[in-house]
């Protein structure tokens, strides 16, 4: 293990910036190697730049690389657009996120007399890019109710709507908790139609704004993706996908929730849609699977026959790479205590948990009586799912699977890719804030003005809140990519190809490659990158065939803090392998493999796995971790008076720090069917 200093650092910025000369460039297009494009490109981009492929005209970025380069994001961003958004309350719009994004300040908080915004909020830093991802089932109902002389808008549900913010997301809600959804009749007339039509103005809007936004020159300052959320909540559980397609060919409207009630019918839909538009492409993004109650497991509602698992399987490879790892509804890596999964207990899977298996949780049911919204208050012990789905997810509540966490999903994925030889839950690793006022990126702990309805003010996020918000949540995170270049084509690449990571909000840069005998001296070495790349796959790869009998992986691994003068220093690097074992059993391991006593700038290490079976299938990520720090609610109990502080600010009741890190995708090895001979 190695503490790297500032000489390294400084070299590694210039390899990501610059690269490392033309001489260990390589523009083939070989899994975990450089991108290429096999077709010409549009535009005024060179045919012979082979680093992306576009589909759209603009020009090529001035600062690119085949080494790649990181870029930080958000893909889960809500506006005023969104049925559910707090951003109503101060009229924040898909342009204004993109503002913000950029670092430009907007109206913000607190509210004045008149209702309207008196404050004004602006990120730290600008992003590098940003899907905004409003809710797509109803944004024409949320147009017909708030448009004051719509078709709707005097209707008793559009009152009740419009009466209070969260009565209006509770009463909308309440459509997508089924898993037979319709439209209000009320509002969207017998067969839908006032509403989609309603929805065309918003999304044709989200799209412009998004256009507008992204920075086609070649200083390639900014790259926005239009995007919306699918919803789907049956249940009271999550089922949520970010939609995100790569260039502004998308379909007419959104596939919503209410559309397509099943994820292979998203697709199926979205494919449909897609095959009208010449150049659209898309993938989805699940997130909060913490809150799934095992819905998200693959083959819900399938018969579960090898020819329909292997062609789930099929279709979620290609189009859902990736996963939310970490937003403001907490983190979603892996819990402690799955009976189905051997490994010892990991501390870190408890920051930031808003799921605890053996917890009593309290939280707010919901009914509708006779046309009346009812809530009650209801306690519940978190157990296992089992072979059953559950319920109340969404509220913090209901049973947890092997599925809802991501490290054990990866492991059933192994499991399931053993017996049918596709694995459909091979997903690299993101994280977003979801935050519904508009401000993407906007992740500081010291400086949280929270994310939700309710959520204004110090007091109010310190009361429990609905949908864990409240003082159950938190900023959220990043997105991280390694791409070329910042432009919409390459980004798009590197999300289809997982070479992406999230953090829970620092800007932390983590680098992750694996092969068959890296040498050990690369932490001191001015081609680590590029050895990375030549001699191995990075994060989101797959391993390649075991060179010999007796050959073991090795790992660079390799993060630096956040660039911020005043960022917390890096802890420690784990490395996090799953497997399934000779008697098939689910395992994990986390080791630390570099760290600090006092914090790092930049942890480098290269390490082999001493315990590798060559027969066994297996996925690694690495995992960088910070020195802890002050929770953002230890700053809200701070700016309260000491007298009149609510009880959360000193009976212990919530952590006053946590521990802030970023996760890489994983690489995977799956055992061929032979092993070579001594």
């Amino acid at each position: 293990m190695r503490i790297v200093g500032a000489l390294a650092t400084l070299w590694l910025a210039l390899l990501v910036v610059n690269g490392c000369g033309e001489d260990s460039r390589r523009e083939t297009g070989a899994e975990g190697e450089a991108p290429t494009a096999d077709a010409p490109r549009t535009g005024s981009a060179k045919a012979s730049d082979r680093l992306v492929r576009y589909t759209e005209e603009r020009a090529p970025c001035r600062d690119r690389t085949p080494l790649r380069q990181p870029l930080f994001g958000d893909l889960h961003v809500h506006t005023s657009f969104s049925f559910d958004a707090a951003a109503n309350s101060i009229g924040a719009t898909p342009t204004d996120a993109h503002r913000f994004a950029r670092g430009e300040a907007i109206d913000f908080w607190p509210l004045d007399e008149s209702g309207g915004p008196a404050g004004k909020f602006a990120i730290d830093r600008p992003l590098d890019f940003l899907a905004v991802t409003d809710h797509g089932e109803f944004l024409g109902e949320r147009a017909l109710c708030r448009t004051s002389g719509s078709v709707s808008y005097e209707t008793p549900f559009c009152a009740g709507y419009r009466a209070d913010e969260r009565q209006g997301m509770l009463m909308l809600g309440q459509v997508i908790t089924t898993e037979t959804p319709a439209r209000v009749g009320e509002v969207c007339g017998a067969d839908g139609g006032v509403c989609l039509a309603a929805a065309k103005g918003p999304w044709k809007r989200l799209i412009e704004a998004a256009e507008v936004a992204y920075d086609r020159s070649e200083a390639c300052s900014f790259t926005s993706f239009v995007g919306y959320e699918y919803t789907g909540t049956p249940g009271v559980s999550n089922y949520h996908r970010n939609v995100i397609f790569r260039n502004a060919e998308v379909p007419e409207l959104p596939v919503s929730y209410i559309d397509a009630p099943i994820d292979r019918s998203l697709w199926q839909q979205l494919d449909v849609a897609c095959n009208d538009r010449t150049g659209c492409d898309y993938l989805t993004i699940p997130h909060n699977t913490n809150l799934a109650n095992g819905r998200m497991a693959p083959y819900v509602g399938l018969e579960a026959t090898v020819e329909n698992r292997r062609a789930y399987a099929e279709v979620r490879l290609d189009r859902e790479p990736i996963v939310e790892i970490f937003q403001h509804k907490g983190a979603s890596e892996c819990i402690n205590g799955l009976s189905a999964v051997l490994g010892a207990p990991d501390e870190l899977c408890d920051v930031e948990a808003v799921r605890v298996l053996g917890r009593k949780e309290a939280f707010t049911a919901m009914a509708t009586l006779d046309g009346e919204l009812v809530t009650s208050e209801q306690v519940l012990e978190t157990t296992e799912c089992g072979d059953q789905v559950g319920a109340n997810g969404m509220v913090g509540a209901g049973c947890v699977d092997e599925t809802d966490f991501v490290r054990s999903a990866l492991l059933v994925g192994l499991q399931e890719e053993r017996a049918i030889g596709l694995n459909p839950i091979k997903l690299g690793i993101i994280a977003s804030t979801d935050t519904h006022t508009a401000t993407p990126g906007a992740v500081a702990e010291a400086d949280y003005r929270g994310a939700v309805t309710g959520e204004a003010t110090p007091q109010a996020r310190l009361e429990r809140g609905l949908l864990t918000s409240g003082r159950d949540g938190n900023p959220g995170g990043l997105a991280g990519v390694w791409a070329v270049e910042n432009s919409r084509d390459a980004i798009f690449e590197a999300m289809q190809r997982r070479e992406v990571f999230g953090t829970s909000g620092p800007r932390i840069t983590p680098r992750f490659f694996a092969g068959w005998g890296y040498a050990q001296d690369l932490c001191d070495s001015e081609t680590l990158v590029a050895e990375g790349y030549a001699r191995g796959v990075p994060m989101g790869g797959d391993l390649e065939d075991v060179p010999a009998r007796g050959a073991r992986p090795s790992f660079i691994a390799f993060a630096a803090r956040d660039s911020a003068e005043d960022a917390t220093p890096l802890r420690e690097l784990q490395l996090v392998k799953g497997w399934i074992d000779g008697e098939g059993a689910l395992r994990y391991a986390a080791r630390a493999i570099a760290g600090a006593d006092r914090g790092a700038d930049t942890l480098c290490a290269v390490v082999q796995d001493e315990t590798f079976d060559a027969t066994q299938s297996a996925y690694y990520y690495l995992r960088a971790v910070e020195e802890p720090t002050p929770r953002w609610s230890a700053y809200d109990c701070q700016r309260i008076e000491e007298a009149v502080r609510p009880p959360v600010c000193g009976d212990g009741s919530l952590p006053e720090t946590t521990v802030e890190m970023a996760w890489t995708s994983p690489i995977w090895y799956r055992p061929e069917q032979s092993i070579p001979a001594e």
